[in-house]
């Protein structure tokens, strides 16, 4: 199939093929590409890696490691409450690692992983810049500094 031809195809095939069009002509556009696919359906489903190699005219091997590389891409959907710790530098030197280790426990799953009840996946960042008020813990969203172990279990408590 040649670049941009359209297809019937499935929902997911239509979307990643109008988001190769909308991003076609950027520079880079697998990034975009993948930025809008996750937004959209809220993980990049491996499906896409042929459609995308086809459409861009790259290997299906260049495509997996731009996705396997970047640890924003999930590669299922999280789970309804999202949980990201802070790993940077910064955090690290107020506590985050005894944050993370609670976190873990708290949740019954690793980096990466959603809880055994599937209600909420823990992943971790490199920085939100927030760094004088660490250790910082995103969740659905809402940054939160300062974060002790009793903390991060009052403020999931809330979500």
């Amino acid at each position: 199939m040649t670049p941009g031809a359209t297809t019937g195809g499935s929902p997911l095939e239509q979307y990643v093929r109008s988001a190769v069009a909308a991003h076609r002509a950027d520079r880079g556009a697998l990034l975009p590409i993948l930025h809008d696919i996750q937004a959209t359906f809220g993980y990049v489903d491996p499906a896409v890696v042929p459609i995308l190699a086809d459409e861009l005219n790259l290997s299906r091997a260049d495509v997996h490691g731009v996705i396997s590389f970047y640890h924003d891409f999930r590669k299922s959907p999280a789970a309804g409450t999202h949980v990201r710790v802070c790993r940077a530098e910064a955090c690290q030197a107020a506590g985050a690692e005894q944050l993370v280790a609670h976190v873990k426990d708290r949740l019954h799953t690793d980096i990466g992983g959603t809880s055994p009840d599937r209600g909420t996946t823990l992943d971790q960042v490199f920085c939100f810049g927030n760094c004088a008020l660490g250790p910082t813990v995103e969740i659905n969203g809402r940054i939160s500094g300062r974060v002790t172990p009793q903390r991060f279990d009052a403020l999931l408590d809330k979500a």
